[in-house]
């Protein structure tokens, strides 16, 4: 009976991914053809702004006297101003819809959970696609000071998988890590610093927070290493990391389906490989290990 409860929820789970994959595809479709328009089109709004000004700059060198009304005009526009801020807001706007068209590129990716098909796919981008995603829970906040992501990528070739699977079990690391940075490095006012040093269970805790993300070949498998510096985890709940339920989080914060069905997607569907390296003080480890090419 729990096996076939165990089941059920994770067949609702992958419901809820494929589902939640086609809803991401669909609004980065609408979000990039207007940003494409407008994209496109702030080349040739700089080109005319640029031809404006230099035709208002020769008109002022042929014909410098102007009458107390145009010079009143100038005055109030802050003209010289206009000249110069006028190319660095077109700039920033340019800035701003690639930054746009970035986001749209990485939903996209991380959107190929709805896929039905194995294909051949650059792993760093499934990596990146989540990162960006999260990228709200890294910055710095009032308590709590930015989570730093340091990455070290290895040249690696296309890998055959389940791009929208892998990226969900990339998005279960990476959130847990980050719950777990977040609770260890808050800084509420008057919180002692011994009852801060508990939770590593040593002298003193890190100063800054860091996940570290290294991928790797060997031979025919690819290593994905996601590492924190947080306040690391006990042997007993290492080992029941995996279970369907199991979770150390509070009530009503976490499901405990995250790291198991993380598991089944890198063990059964991949035939890979994931474990988890912790001690109490030392952080967290997780080890993925996929084949480069599937099992027919």
């Amino acid at each position: 009976l729990e096996q076939l409860q165990q089941s059920q929820l994770r067949l609702v789970q992958n419901e809820k991914m494929s589902s939640l994959g086609q809803l991401v595809a669909g609004v980065a479709h609408e979000i990039n053809n207007p940003v494409n328009f407008i994209h496109g089109n702030l080349s040739y709004l700089s080109e005319y702004a640029e031809n404006l000004l230099s035709l208002i700059r020769l008109y002022q060198e042929e014909c410098p006297r102007t009458s107390p009304r145009l010079q009143a005009a100038i005055a109030d526009l802050d003209f010289e101003f206009l000249i110069a801020d006028l190319p660095k807001i077109l700039g920033s706007m340019r800035l701003g819809t690639e930054r746009i068209r970035e986001i749209v590129r990485s939903l996209r990716l991380f959107s190929r959970m709805d896929e039905a098909e194995k294909k051949q796919v650059d792993i760093h981008d499934g990596i990146d696609s989540t990162l960006l995603i999260l990228q709200h829970r890294l910055k710095p906040k009032a308590n709590q000071s930015e989570i730093q992501v340091k990455k070290h990528y290895a040249a690696l070739p296309l890998v055959e998988c389940y791009a929208g699977q892998l990226n969900q079990v990339f998005m279960n690391i990476l959130v847990n890590a980050i719950d777990a940075l977040e609770e260890a490095f808050r800084s509420a006012p008057g919180l002692e610093a011994a009852v801060r040093q508990k939770a590593w269970g040593v002298s003193s805790q890190p100063s800054t927070p860091q996940i570290h993300i290294c991928t790797e070949q060997q031979g025919d498998r690819i290593v994905i290493r996601i590492r924190d510096n947080g306040p690391g985890i006990c042997e007993d709940a290492r080992r029941r990391l995996f279970d369907p339920f199991y979770t150390t989080k509070p009530v009503g914060a976490g499901t405990g389906l995250g790291l198991s069905i993380s598991y089944q997607i890198i063990t059964e569907t991949h035939g890979g490989s994931l474990d988890c390296v912790s001690a109490p003080g030392q952080g967290a480890e997780f080890i993925i290990q996929i084949p480069v090419r599937m099992a027919a």
